[in-house]
């Protein structure tokens, strides 16, 4: 029989590229989307023949109940959230509402239901935050050092929670920074590689940003949905870091993107600006991938400089045909 699978968060960058390989696996495929009167299912617009989206909103327990109903999935995979960092200082209540509390109320709904359904969460790298051990792993201790560390941190337990009180196959996949051209442009990593375009094209004359030194641990959004899936065919539920094992500072992102436009002295147009400095940093993230690559096995197939320089050319394709339409 087919397998009906219901995503949250089906309009973000992780969401539309787990419905393009659930699709691409014979799935029938339903998202859960909050009605607004913008469009924001830009990332899923050549999906919207395949895959069938449903109105709700992580807010309001009764939509989530509905949507179930509705889709009646095999699995779901819960990729909603207000995701972005700076934000949570901006509106720490909201991102406690919809990035803490959300989760539950996903997890109740699926509970409510008279047959078993798989369930990922979507947890963080964030939930690290000041990191107590070097590199990180299913074991180490959170220390989030954000408003959204910290509601990832309540969802990540309460699926655990759920998964020993109610027997459910619930698991939460601890996914390190992953990135990609359907990266939003508030994130750093679309705004150096959007930024580097632009400016190698004569759009844009500076690239403003914050503390370069940080240090992440990047890998390809496609390879880390393909790890959500993985975890929801095991035999057992269970958490996963999914990671590459490398750490790169936000420095060494700039200067491979500025050198694959064939700009060398990049430090002319970058400029350090205080407003894009975090109240309380995250200075290094690197994850282990030990158990995921053992159990799973998964293992990331773009390396750190391949990503930089697919994001930056994604970019120079989409600023060249803006450019070419004014």
């Amino acid at each position: 029989m087919t397998k009906r699978v219901l995503i949250t968060g089906i309009t973000g960058q992780d969401g539309s590229y787990l419905a393009e390989f659930l699709l691409e696996k014979g799935y029938k495929v339903y998202g859960l989307i909050r009605r607004t009167s913008i469009i924001i299912d830009a990332r899923i617009e050549h999906l919207l023949n395949e895959v069938e989206l449903i109105d709700g909103d992580l807010l309001d327990q009764l939509s989530l109940v509905n949507a179930v109903k509705t889709a009646q999935p095999d699995e779901i995979f819960n990729l909603a959230a207000q995701s972005f960092v700076p934000t949570s200082w901006q509106q720490p209540a909201l991102t406690g509402e919809y990035t803490a509390l959300g989760v539950t109320k996903v997890l109740e709904a699926a509970r409510l239901v008279d047959y078993p359904i798989r369930f990922y969460q979507a947890s963080s790298s964030e939930m690290f935050g000041k990191v107590q051990e070097v590199p990180q792993t299913e074991k180490t201790p959170f220390y989030p050092r954000s408003p959204y560390g910290v509601a990832k941190v309540y969802g990540h337990w309460i699926t655990v929670n759920y998964r020993e009180s109610y027997d459910m196959f619930a698991c939460s996949g601890i996914l390190f920074n992953h990135e990609s051209p359907r990266r939003g442009l508030e994130f750093v990593t679309r705004k150096i590689s959007n930024a580097v375009a632009r400016i190698s094209l004569g759009l844009q004359k500076e690239l403003r940003l914050g503390n370069l030194e940080a240090r992440r641990d990047w890998g390809y959004a496609p390879d880390y949905v393909r790890a959500m899936w993985l975890m929801l065919q095991q035999e057992q539920p269970d958490d996963y870091v999914i990671a590459t094992g490398e750490t790169h500072a936000i420095r060494e992102f700039v200067e491979l993107a500025f050198k694959h436009v064939g700009i060398e002295d990049w430090q002319e147009y970058v400029k350090i600006d205080q407003r894009f400095f975090r109240p309380a940093e995250v200075d290094l993230l690197v994850g282990s991938p030990a158990k995921a690559r053992q159990n799973l096995g998964w293992e990331p197939t773009v390396t750190f400089e391949q990503l930089v320089h697919l994001m930056v050319e994604a970019d120079l394709i989409v600023n060249r045909n803006l450019a070419a339409r004014k």
